[in-house]
Parts: C-alpha cells; structure tokens; sequence
C-alpha cells in the first residue's frame, strides 16, 4: 500500500512533510515530490500548484509514476454552509465543477456528456474520518464541495453556488483529483479546514487564517494515515 497526499500549495503540505521519516525527494515534471514514511506506511507528499488543471497533472502522476493506491487531499476552502466557520473541518461526500458551463447545449451547470455533475468520495475512507473525528472529539461536517477556477470573494456567486449545487464549500482543485481518480479506479478523500467564508472579506481572512486552517487540516489526515489499515 502506498498513499498519496495532495495539496495545492506548500503551506498545505509542509506540516505533512515535516512528520514522515526517511524522506527522499523527486523531481519530476516541474514539481516535487516528497517520499516517505509515517506510521510505517508508504507516504508520497505533493503540492499541485493552485486550480483544476495542476491538480488533476499531479493526482494523475501520483498515481501512475508513484503507484499510489489511494489518495488524501489536505487542504482549506471557504465556507458557503452558514454552519462553517474558520477552522472547521469539511469531508467531502460529493465534489461538482461550479464553472463548468455547457448549459447553451441544454445541460445543467457542472455537466459534461459521459460525465457526473457530482462525483462522490470514496465511502470507507470518509468512514476512517468520521472515526477519527469521534475519537478526537471534533466537529466534522460531511457535505458537497464545489470546485472552480475562481477564488471566490463575491456574495452573489457565493450564494448561486450555493443554490445551483447546494455546495456547503469552495474550492479549486478537488473536483480535478475526483475525476482522475474515479478514472483510474483509486479511492479518493477531500478534506478541507475552512479558511475564509467566500464573500468581500474572503482575501483578507484567507491571508491571515491559510497557515493555521492548512496545520489543522493536515494533522487530521494524518491521524487517518494511522487509521488506515495497511
């Protein structure tokens, strides 16, 4: 078993490099890949760069030049469910494409043809969550996180999100490892700790709250690598 964790810039993954052990480094098609060991499991690390395209290149090549057989991402989101503030954890169930619009062909938003508009996670490693949440005694809300290339910081396309998809979440680059990875038939999980809820003030808080949100996200998907049975 080898795992794969992904996340989109390097404050997502520095606090997961720094726990593994015997860390060997690759370079390889512009980006860094981090190999190691944590709970005496096979971990490769990688950061994506930001948005739909660098995700789905690195989830592709964690996949196919690590052999990874399953993959974690770690990272933040803004909040769209009232019920999330900064620092909450969200699991997601389900992931959709918010900008993804061929609807002049008479498709919803978030479809293309021989596609889903909402992909799901896989049920057992959402499970292992759940049971590491439990055991923790935090709050752990399991929902549907939209993907886009936006940041979005505008209440109108936070809201229509929100109604179009019934998203509780926004981010950039899960729905991209959804793809690939129910593709290539490898179980996938997206977590993310709330840094920002998505409206004007979304830049100023993500600024400030990016590097704690991504600590806390990356030490719960650590105490799943040790959940996962090898």
């Amino acid at each position: 078993m080898k795992i794969a964790i992904m996340g989109a810039m390097p404050e997502e993954i520095e606090p997961l490099i720094s726990k593994l052990s015997d860390v060997r480094v690759t370079e390889y098609a512009a980006n860094k890949y981090y190999e190691g060991v944590y709970d005496g499991k096979d971990v490769v690390v990688a950061y994506s760069k930001i948005g739909k395209v660098f995700a789905a290149l690195t989830a592709t090549r964690l996949i196919e030049k690590f052999a990874c057989d399953r993959l974690l991402f770690s990272g933040v989101a803004g909040a769209i469910s009232d019920e999330l503030q900064i620092g909450d954890l969200i699991i997601a169930d389900g992931l959709c494409q918010h900008d993804l619009d061929i609807t002049s062909f008479g498709h919803p938003h978030g479809f293309v043809p021989e596609g889903d508009v909402c992909i799901p996670t896989d049920i057992n490693l959402r499970n292992i969550a759940k049971n590491v949440a439990s055991k923790k005694g935090l709050k752990l809300k399991e929902g549907v996180i939209a993907t886009g290339d936006q940041f979005v910081a505008n209440s109108d396309r936070k809201e229509w999100i929100e109604d179009t998809f019934k998203a509780d979440a926004l981010e950039m680059e899960g729905a991209s490892v959804a793809v690939v990875c129910t593709s290539l038939d490898i179980p996938f999980f997206i977590l993310r700790a709330i840094s920002d809820s998505a409206d004007m003030d979304a830049g100023f808080d993500f600024d400030e709250f990016l590097e704690s949100s991504a600590k806390i996200s990356a030490d719960f998907i650590l105490s799943m690598v040790e959940e996962i049975e090898a």
